[in-house]
């Protein structure tokens, strides 16, 4: 039985100028590879310019992508490269955090379980003990770190060490109802994503459907983002949007609220595992 080849996806973004895709293009020629996926973009407002290619080794060739690593380094340093390189056949190492709510970390689990998802679950780390079975139940390693004003600083640098002793690569919030230090914002950057409603700034607090309701909302939407110091307001990688009218009680917009969330999060988490996002300042450029 013959095995798929690795595939590779290289990343990269740079200042706009010509020559770029034929240089790219060019040296992976070069040393024996075959693009089977190409994207590219150039954002004429800020003059950056974004590729992602998956390339694999043509067949009968028994190719070194330390090579191809090191190679590139002369093509990045031409053209001011942010670049980065990754074994699309290795999943990426993935922490989930959650507090009560399990219909994220149910969508998650699933989702991964029936291969959807190319990761590998780290642990399961939450505030509170409810979703305990639920991690266990998939003999996933459940971290409890019960959280007070007086135990936040402690319990955040024990997630940081967790984070660098499983060697976690992303972190999901997966519905974590507490607030991150600006610190371990910092720490995280360009690896935690969150998901919340999309009612922010309208309706802030508690019961934000029921809010909803009381004002005859008409559409219930979600935002997946990635995690900084300004609360629920990082780069933006996926919203989901469904649409409602009069007949909906407020526990039927918290229904709809749940599938927008689930939805969006698990494709924001597939996006971001795929190597198809990056970060564009305040912005997100996807390549679905």
């Amino acid at each position: 039985m013959q095995h798929a080849p690795n595939q590779y996806v290289i990343k990269i973004s740079c200042p706009a100028t010509s020559g770029i895709v034929a240089a790219v293009t060019t040296f992976l020629a070069d040393h024996g590879c075959y693009i089977s996926e190409m994207a590219q973009f150039d954002d004429e407002v800020s003059g950056t310019f974004f590729m992602r290619a998956v390339f694999r080794f043509n067949a009968g060739l028994k190719g070194d992508i330390a090579v191809i690593e090191q190679g590139f380094v002369d093509v990045a340093g031409k053209f001011a490269m942010n670049w980065e390189l990754h074994d699309a056949s290795q999943p990426m190492r993935v922490l989930l955090m959650v507090s009560k709510f399990d219909h994220c970390l149910s969508d998650l689990l699933y989702r991964h379980q029936k291969g959807e998802l190319h990761m590998q679950i780290t642990a399961v780390v939450s505030n509170h003990l409810d979703l305990r079975p639920m991690a266990e139940r998939e003999g996933i390693r459940f971290i409890y770190l019960p959280v007070t004003r007086d135990t936040k600083a402690q319990q955040e640098a024990e997630l940081m060490k967790i984070v660098d002793e499983t060697r976690t690569e992303l972190v999901v919030l997966a519905r974590y109802m507490q607030i991150l230090s600006d610190d371990l914002c910092k720490q995280l950057s360009g690896r935690a994503i969150n998901i919340h409603h999309s009612f922010l700034p309208g309706f802030k607090g508690a019961k934000p459907y029921h809010q909803a309701f009381e004002r005859g909302v008409k559409l219930i939407g979600a935002t997946a983002h990635y995690v900084t110091a300004d609360l629920d307001e990082g780069p933006i990688i996926e919203q989901e949007v469904q649409r409602v009218d009069h007949n909906y009680a407020p526990d039927d917009l918290v229904a709809v609220g749940r599938d927008t969330e689930t939805v969006a999060l698990s494709k924001a988490v597939k996006y971001h595992l795929e190597h198809r996002v990056f970060l564009n300042h305040d912005k997100t450029v996807i390549f679905r």
